[in-house]
């Protein structure tokens, strides 16, 4: 009898996908995958038993039309545990047993759905027919590769679980598709040169060096550049790169890493940053340099649309929209741009979506910029994953910003710290100083509102939407200009073009903004007036004022609200009350001892809360037994506080009124997707639905909701972006951002 894997229904029955030729391919890919970490008999070993339950009767029957349906997941995760030790029996049967469904907690014999349930399930159809045609790796070829356990058995067990899932889900993945759609699958074929990149890169840098003025700032970031490319042939592991703003650290951190790719042969570039905004602008710079096709955005404002195979955007040629969106679902490009929240909820998830990609950060440069931004409730376990990474996957990690974390203190003591790449950054961080921080004390609306109007260019960031409209309002009729989140991008570019164009000009320009413009806005202002907040903050606030080093020194001005909605709350509180005194212990509190200092005490002060859902408790509990709850981690690990958000659109211009008015008669509304991100205001769940409820939006093909044409005109302004207008929104007012 033949047995198969996969049917497909214009297909004769003799061209389907024969189950023993898709374990034993998967079994190969899976293998070359988990190679990259040392795993590569386990990896075959997954590969081969992941998908025996087909071979069951009523699997086959299935295939044939017969509508059963059939655990065929649970068989492999049986027989591994039968066939190995308990150590390797666990891990694959954690792999095996999830490579649809996401990876289990190991839960209790009771809970069907755990895989101590699966693994003792008693009504599963009869696979036995697979030991006929699957010869399966012996115990003694397995080893279990981890070279250290930096954070223990626990940490590195279920990381290695989820990088050899990772591995046998992507094969399993490219496998089939290979088999049943050959069409797309050839779209992955390509072969990307990291020398050739680096070539590239080089011409820029030497044509951007001979058009650049011979200035004492262009030589430092000379010496940048050169102690960047001299720090490439270290060996692997862990780097910091503390350069100041405008020390032109992203072109710089670039060129490390594709250097010491290629010294070392490592295969990618991961560029990991905390906000969406700063991704797409070096994103756009990495695509002038190395071309499109050679740059994935994965983040959630660049969604590649369903549509991408049916619908090509000539804008991605030649290979096309749709080989960028499939390699969003592994990473398999040269260079990868995505934010801490795709990255490191991606190293603790369990769903099989998140986790495909995670075999290809093996062997790769990871570059977290703007490293003080990983959440502080989550800083110990996303230390440790980098740690981990560096320890046993080849993986070399720069943490790159003006203000390093400090988290030495948060090191195994046995691990070696990290090399920092500039040679001298107290030195450096004196030669770009271009600004001097005060500290005014408490002022009131009315205070800063005079003391903005009194001066022709200024920017004012305050922690609130609320507070930004407030203060907006005092000074709008005096050449002013409002920015945050409740602004579609393309309204918040549209204004940011005018500030510069005038801020160029000499011209009056008065900002009062919400903390976005802080993400890397390039913006030069001779004075900037900051809400009380954390000196990692107000430092992002300093690099908003005489950035280009026109003047010989600009303001900052920090300052306390009296009012209370211009308070900081909870942990901006904390972190404000922090940095209120760095500011008494340092005459410079931006200093690298005064940032050292701030992050010394708020780690000390958030001890436990570095961890705040004890998540290494939950995976050190029963870590000897290699029992992990795999779901319950993914749960608990958000980043940002899983309050769901929907986009709605903003029909801001005629260019946005005419993508949407052609999705009214597209078979493929959601191909444009990607086109109406920068129409788009993110509102959370209870406003979304206020807004619908008193009919505020219109809904478009069934994949878009859209302010309507009459709230357009009421409750939206060309001045602040989107009005209070639900008592949800009132309430939200507060938030930062």
């Amino acid at each position: 009898m033949k047995y198969y894997a996969h049917s497909k229904t214009e297909l004769s029955k003799t061209e389907w996908h024969l189950l023993k030729d898709h374990l034993e391919d998967t079994a190969k890919l899976t293998a070359g995958f988990a190679s990259g970490f040392g795993a590569e008999n386990l990896g075959r070993a997954a590969g081969l038993l992941h998908d025996i339950g087909k071979y069951s009767p009523d699997f086959q029957k299935r295939l044939e039309g017969e509508r059963n349906k059939v655990d065929h997941s649970s068989a492999g995760a049986i027989e591994a545990v039968k066939h190995y030790n308990k150590a390797f029996g666990r891990i694959l049967a954690y792999t095996i047993a999830g490579h649809h469904s996401g990876l289990h907690d190991w839960g209790s014999k009771i809970d069907e759905s755990s895989l101590e349930g699966r693994l003792i399930k008693k009504s599963l159809p009869d696979y036995s027919p697979y030991q006929s045609e699957i010869d399966l790796p012996g115990s003694e070829d397995l080893v279990l590769p981890l070279k250290k356990l930096p954070f223990g058995t626990g940490f590195s067990g279920q990381f290695f679980t989820r990088f050899l899932y990772s591995s046998l889900v992507d094969a399993d993945f490219l496998d089939t598709e290979r088999a049943l759609d050959v069409e797309k699958s050839s779209l992955r074929d390509k072969t990307f040169s990291l020398e050739k990149m680096l070539s590239t890169l080089e011409v820029h840098l030497t044509d951007k060096s001979r058009s650049s003025q011979d200035t004492p700032v262009n030589r430092r970031r000379a010496e940048i550049l050169a102690d960047c490319e001299n720090k490439a042939s270290n060996k692997p592991g862990f780097f910091t790169l503390s350069v100041p703003t405008g020390g032109g650290k992203t072109l710089s951190s670039m060129s490390f890493a594709l250097k010491h790719a290629i010294t070392h042969g490592m295969k990618r570039i991961i560029y990991v940053i905390p906000y969406t905004s700063i991704i797409e602008q070096n994103a756009a710079v990495f695509k002038d340099i190395f071309g499109k096709e050679k740059v994935l955005e994965h983040h959630s404002n660049f969604n590649y649309p369903e549509e991408a195979f049916l619908e090509s955007e000539s804008e991605y040629e030649p290979q096309g929209i749709g080989n960028l969106k499939l390699a969003s679902e592994n990473w398999d490009m040269p260079i990868i741009m995505t934010t801490n929240v795709q990255f490191f909820e991606s190293l603790f998830a369990a769903k099989s979506s998140r986790c495909r990609k995670l075999h290809n950060i093996t062997n790769s440069v990871v570059i977290i910029d703007e490293a003080q931004m990983i959440p502080t409730g989550f800083l110990k376990p996303c230390i440790n994953a980098l740690v981990e990474l560096v320890a046993n996957y080849n993986t070399t990690i720069v943490l790159c910003t003006a203000t390093q974390p400090a988290i030495n203190r948060l090191l195994p003591p046995d691990c070696e710290q990290p090399l920092e790449i500039v040679k001298d950054p107290d030195e450096l961080y004196r030669a770009f100083q271009r600004v001097k921080v005060h500290n005014l004390g408490g002022l009131s609306d009315d205070m800063l509102a005079e003391k903005l109007l009194s001066l022709d260019q200024v920017l004012c960031i305050v922690n609130s939407k609320k507070h930004a409209r407030l203060i907006f309002e005092k000074i709008k009729d005096k050449e002013a200009f409002h920015l945050s989140t409740r602004m579609c991008p393309a309204h918040r570019s549209q204004i940011l073009q005018e500030i510069r164009k005038k801020l160029k000009a000499g011209a009056p320009c008065r900002v009062v903004s919400t903390q976005l413009i802080e993400a890397g806005v390039d913006v030069d202002f001779p004075v900037v007036y900051r809400s009380s907040a954390g000196v990692d903050s107000i430092a992002q606030s300093a690099g908003r004022c005489n950035r280009e080093g026109l003047r010989e020194i600009g303001d900052v001005y920090v300052f306390k609200p009296t009012e209370k909605h211009g308070l900081p709350s909870g942990w901006l509180s904390r972190t404000a009350t922090i940095g209120e005194g760095v500011f008494r212990r340092h005459e410079d509190p931006l200093s690298l001892e005064g940032v050292r200092d701030y992050f010394t005490e708020l780690y000390n002060i958030e001890g436990e809360g570095l961890d705040k859902e004890r998540i290494m408790a939950d995976i050190s509990e029963q870590e000897k037994a290699l029992i992990f709850p795999f779901r319950t981690i993914a749960d608990k690990f958000k980043l940002i506080d899983d309050q769901n958000t929907t986009a709605i659109v903003i029909p801001w211009d005629e260019k946005c009124r005419e993508i949407l008015e052609n999705t009214r008669w597209s078979k493929f509304p959601g191909s444009y997707i990607r086109r109406l991100q920068k129409y788009s205001v993110q509102v959370y769940e209870q406003e979304f639905r206020e807004m619908l409820q008193i009919g505020l939006l219109e809904n478009i093909g069934g994949k878009f909701y859209v302010l309507s044409g009459e709230a357009y005109n009421s409750e939206y302004s060309t001045k602040m972006g989107l009005l209070p207008c639900t008592e949800s929104m009132l309430l939200k007012d507060t938030l930062i951002i």
